[in-house]
């Protein structure tokens, strides 16, 4: 090995254990049971700068510190390990694609982890009247409020070019991010998700007999931000035509 090489491993156990400590002390913020946004906070961020393979260990790692010290229940495990290796898989595959990164979180927290999380739970854990469906919501909904944390935190730095820096200095694959009026218009649509559960958990908790618009208007809400990202991709990709 050389000292090169010896310098970049030393450098992306650093920044795994400064990753692991973070994911930690962060996790309380906001967190339920069967949600924990900062989680995937981390679980994507890990993705992008140092692979699926080194983000899901990661995840493994910050799920046991959570579990031995904090008394979190698997959850921990099953609501962060296949989130962080799907979005780091799908980044790659997509060749530095920040929305797939945050689907990827989505998909495999969101829906994989939240339905192995029903057998786990019920079976190794003793919680009676749990689904295959009971986490899906919740899940869902932590990995839609962290991963747009990560998405916009990640976009910013991209396009300062500090991501692809990052990457080098860590010894991953290297990757530009793609079109950016893509990615913000993306990124916009996107909070049109966040919205739609703002305003379903504002609803069903305060308002006791909701009017017909009342009740439609987490549709309201979500149809307007995908088309505000819909009409920014519009515009900006014909000044940049015109450039």
């Amino acid at each position: 090995m050389t000292q090169a090489d010896s310098k970049t491993r030393m450098t992306r156990l650093t920044f795994m254990g400064m990753m692991i400590a973070l994911g930690v002390i962060i996790s309380p913020i906001l967190r339920v049971e069967g949600m924990c946004p900062m989680a995937h906070l981390i679980n994507i961020t890990c993705a992008v700068f140092i692979g699926p393979v080194y983000a899901f260990i990661c995840a493994l790692l910050i799920g046991i510190l959570r579990m031995i010290f904090m008394g979190i229940p698997p959850l921990a495990l099953t609501g962060a390990v296949f989130g962080a290796f799907l979005s780091g898989m799908l980044y790659r595959l997509s060749k530095g694609k920040l929305i797939c990164a945050f689907l990827g979180e989505v998909i495999g927290t969101g829906i994989i982890g939240a339905i192995i999380s029903y057998p786990v739970m019920t079976y190794l854990w003793g919680r009676n009247g749990l689904s295959w469906m009971f986490y899906v919501p919740s899940f869902i909904a932590g990995t839609l409020i962290g991963g747009s944390i990560a998405f916009f935190m990640l976009a910013k730095m991209q396009k300062a070019g500090m991501v692809a820096r990052i990457q080098a200095a860590l010894g991953s694959d290297v990757f530009t991010g793609g079109n950016e009026t893509l990615n913000n218009a993306i990124g916009i649509a996107v909070l049109g998700f966040i919205g739609y559960l703002a305003v379903l958990v504002i609803v069903k908790n305060f308002v006791s007999d909701p009017s017909p618009f009342v009740s439609a208007l987490k549709y309201v809400v979500l149809t307007a931000f995908v088309l505000a990202g819909v009409l920014y991709w519009i515009i900006n990709s014909r000044k940049e035509a015109h450039i």
